[in-house]
């Protein structure tokens, strides 16, 4: 196994777990298939177990890295030739500003504390291709999952309605230093080439299924009481006297649709 550097501990209020398995890192270069000449971005690079075999085959590669004790030593790593590394937040980052926009491929193993804002602060960004991220498994069901179970919540549509969500592979604790008390998975995202008129839709479809989930043992009649009467409801296509876990994407989009239209008259 390759463990990272002894006198660089995993620092909690970054939610580091650092990768050490390295048939689980061979796994996943394997999933996210780097090429020579793509434009890659990792998010959170740590102590480069993935950097590394992916600069071995794309040659170049941006890293985005919050600590700072990590940059220095990724700076300073000879076997790192061809890192591009951009000190800072990734929520902060425009990634339609980094070089090669139009044509991403961002990967990383998130932080558990902060997945669902980078996953929707990414989400909004435009000219991403790909994105693999190693998160939570049970995040990762989140993500997957289809109505009327229990994982299928604002997460799911929310990310279903931007990108196609593909699970890739399970990776257990043991594969990191220090192992964290929960299991990993992998998933691969594949953003959808969304309308300017789809994207001006987010903000109301984030409305009414955070109102909707907020409420999800309510049914519909009265969790979205404030948006439409019954009658309306059924008008749509949807029995009101099912849950916000039972009402599939492409409905909540015109639930989206209808409170947009609202707006403008």
């Amino acid at each position: 196994m390759a463990l990272p550097p002894v006198h660089m501990k995993a620092r909690k209020r970054f939610g580091q777990n650092f990768l050490v398995n390295d048939h689980i890192i061979g796994q996943i270069v394997d999933a996210i298939n780097p090429k020579e000449g793509e434009k890659l971005v990792e998010i959170g690079p740590g102590h480069a177990a993935l950097t590394r075999p992916v600069l071995e085959r794309a040659k170049s590669l941006t890293a985005i890295e919050l600590d700072r004790d990590l940059v220095e030593i990724l700076k300073h790593d000879p076997f790192l030739k061809g890192l591009t590394i951009i000190e800072g937040d990734a929520l902060k980052v425009d990634f339609e500003k980094i070089e090669g926009a139009g044509n991403l491929r961002v990967f990383g193993n998130l932080p558990y504390n902060i997945t669902s804002p980078i996953i929707f602060h990414l989400l909004s960004q435009r000219g991403i291709i790909d994105m693999h991220f190693m998160l939570q498994k049970e995040v990762v069901e989140r993500l997957a999952a289809a109505p009327n179970s229990k994982d299928y919540g604002r997460l799911t549509v929310m990310t279903q309605f931007h990108a196609n969500v593909i699970p890739m592979l399970i990776v257990p604790p043991s594969a990191f230093r220090p192992a964290p008390k929960v299991t990993s998975a992998v998933v691969r995202l594949k953003p959808k080439d969304l309308t300017d008129e789809e994207r001006a839709l987010v903000p109301y479809l984030n409305n009414v299924t955070t109102t909707a989930f907020s409420a999800r043992r309510k049914t519909i009649r009265n969790a979205l009481s404030k948006f439409f009467t019954e009658n309306e409801i059924i008008d749509m296509g949807l029995d009101p006297i099912i849950r916000a876990e039972n009402i599939p994407v492409e409905k909540y989009v015109e639930l989206a649709k209808a409170i947009k239209y609202r707006d403008k008259v």
